[in-house]
């Protein structure tokens, strides 16, 4: 049987290899000399906020929209139900650039932690900073483990070192001129990845009966175009009451206190030009879109051009693939090379964006950001700290790659940081409250909330399953029928009650905090 990665010529592994290159090159020149921390990290807060908002658009949508939603909405029972989280994203959107950006660039800092450090104690900055390595090593190995898939897809090379040498170019990508060549970067791969959308969708279009009309035609009457859920059930993950009262929790989590999307806002010139950055951000929200389309399309497709045997395999293997095989497998060559080193480059975009992020909050918890520090020594010492995160994302990426047992990639990135988005929005609550919070009262919080995560998320029951330490049935029965979505919102309101309990003095945490 013909194998997948066959379909990849040498030609598209020339455009693949063209581009990445040509992208290192032009990132490098506009990175100049990256010669202070400021510089290394927030670009010397001098980027045009256009860049900055193609950057945090790129960073938010990456492969991982390419890849998951048109699989979302290819598989059975999928629909256009995910767009409904654009109400929370946007209305988030507009919070931070309300509440949170004046402040945080009136303090001259370099992350959100360094302003709940501020506000609440020199305690709180390690505590949080934790709090963003724990998210961003769960959430991002994610991206990571989209990309290896469609590495994999081409060239049947084994998982695991798909896994490494997707790892390998991000940290030499990081390497090359810190946060300003992450930023141009990210605006080229975010042109391209439009492109490679529009081309998909208009490929499809025009190899189905009816073209786009006929898709919407039959994607409707298969109740793909769904887009509205009103069911209370809160098992459920797409519904409006989601999008309306759980995902601005995740969002605010997201854009106001993790450092891969608050350091964008930070390389801005101006408050002013960062709240135009983050406000227009919003636009992401139609390349969803797009590929919610393209989702629908795939599904109209292969209902009148029945899958090969190699691509029914490649499915069976990873039900996330359907995109990248209808890449490999349809479109011309010269042209797959060009969609799929898109995705290879907004994937990498994406990870050498949080591997500069994660070295960022590292150097200012070890204390290495502060003035008269000899700056081309922390330049060096960020270089190997890129290398260790890259590590430690590729070993999380296989761990989850285990773990995930059909979990669409983009159920699996939410889910993994409610961990931590809860807690670590609920200390900024706290940092911008009027309460002299102790310590204790934060520990409480993030104690309660972790054990409330492990008991909806499938994380740890996946653990005692697979070590025959109970049955899959004992452990369906116990847990609960909730979404992880509703943890946002309620883990957040656990640490703000822990800390204004600890502050009035009611609590034997407060005495000992």
């Amino acid at each position: 049987m013909e194998t997948i990665g066959a379909h990849f010529t040498l030609l598209d592994w020339g455009v693949v290899v063209v581009h990445l290159a040509l992208t290192t090159w032009v990132g490098h020149l506009l990175s100049g000399k990256q010669a202070t921390i400021k510089e290394f990290f927030l670009a010397g807060r001098r980027l045009p906020w256009p860049a900055v908002c193609g950057s945090i658009i790129a960073t938010e949508i990456s492969a991982l929209t390419f890849i998951g939603v048109p699989a979302m909405v290819f598989a059975a029972g999928g629909d256009f139900t995910y767009l409904q989280w654009a109400l929370g994203s946007v209305l988030a959107r507009v919070l931070v650039a309300w509440f949170l950006v004046d402040r945080y660039y009136g303090e001259g800092i370099y992350s959100p932690y360094d302003y709940m450090a501020q506000r609440l104690g020199p305690g709180v900055k390690g505590f949080s900073t934790a709090l963003f390595f724990l998210g961003s090593i769960l959430g991002q190995s994610v991206r990571l483990l989209v990309t290896a898939l469609i590495l994999r897809t081409v060239t049947d090379l084994p998982f695991v070192w798909c896994i490494l040498l997707i790892t390998a170019f991000a940290v030499a990508w990081t390497w090359l001129g810190g946060m300003t060549t992450v930023i141009w970067t990210d605006v080229m791969q975010f042109a391209l990845f439009v492109f490679s959308g529009l081309l998909a969708m208009g490929w499809l279009a025009a190899s189905v009966d009816g073209g786009f009309a006929g898709i919407l035609q039959a994607a409707g009457e298969a109740g793909k175009l769904r887009v509205l859920d009103l069911r209370t059930d809160p098992a459920l993950e797409f519904t409006l009451w989601v999008a309306l009262l759980a995902m601005p929790f995740q969002n605010l989590a997201a854009f106001g206190t993790d450092q891969l999307n608050a350091q964008r806002m930070l390389c801005c010139r101006t408050p002013g030009e960062a709240k135009r950055a983050i406000l227009w951000s919003s636009v992401s929200q139609v390349v969803t879109l797009l590929m919610l389309f393209v989702g629908a399309g795939l599904f109209v497709y292969y209902q009148q051009h029945p899958p090969t045997e190699a691509v029914a395999a490649r499915w069976a293997e990873s039900k996330d693939a359907v995109f990248p095989v209808w890449i490999t497998t349809v479109l011309p060559p010269g042209l797959t090379g060009l969609v799929l080193a898109g995705a290879f480059a907004a994937a990498i975009s994406s990870l050498d964006s949080v591997l500069t992020a994660l070295t960022q909050a590292s150097l200012s918890l070890a204390g290495r950001l502060r003035e008269g520090m000899d700056q081309v020594r922390v330049v060096r010492e960020s270089r190997l700290l890129v290398a260790a995160w890259g590590v430690a994302l590729a070993l999380c990426a296989m761990g989850l790659d285990a773990m995930r047992e059909g979990t669409n990639l983009i159920s699996l990135a939410f889910g993994m940081v409610a961990y931590t988005y809860g807690p670590l929005l609920g200390v900024l609550l706290l940092a911008l409250s009027p309460w002299k919070v102790r310590m204790g009262g934060i520990w409480a919080g993030f104690v309660l909330s972790v054990a409330l995560t492990l008991y909806v998320r499938p994380d740890v029951y996946w653990i005692f399953e697979n070590r025959g330490l109970a049955s899959k049935e004992a452990l369906e029965a116990f847990r609960p029928d909730l979404v992880y979505a509703w943890l946002y919102p309620i883990t957040c309101g656990i640490m703000v009650f822990c800390g204004w309990a600890s502050s009035k003095g009611k609590t034997a945490w407060s005495r000992s905090g």
